[in-house]
């Protein structure tokens, strides 16, 4: 079971990162994915294993294809993926879904 769509209340610009080039990170094609924003400051840990400052948390259904790297535009605001964490209950009745820290 995902989140209910009604919850998808905002909409967010994904342009996935496909690696850098000489003149920085290159992204592919920009996408639309529904989902929930929270805005807040937030503590997380990086894919390194250190600990920075989310700006927001978008929460999107499984399926949106969101990595870390990633370049999001989130009202009006560019950022980056932090943190993606995978929420699936496994078959429980639970909201499946994607938690995405953007910087």
């Amino acid at each position: 079971m995902g989140i209910p769509a009604w919850l998808l209340r905002h909409e967010i610009t994904v342009e996935p990162y496909e690696g850098s080039g000489a003149n920085g990170p290159i992204y592919g094609d920009a996408r639309t994915v529904r989902c929930f924003l929270d805005e807040g400051r937030t503590a997380v840990r990086n894919s390194e294993g250190r600990e920075v400052t989310a700006e927001a948390v978008a929460y999107c259904p499984l399926d949106a294809g969101i990595g870390t790297e990633d370049r999001v535009t989130a009202l009006g605001r560019e950022s980056r993926v932090l943190t993606v964490k995978r929420r699936d209950g496994g078959g429980l009745p639970t909201p499946d879904h994607l938690e995405v820290a953007l910087q």
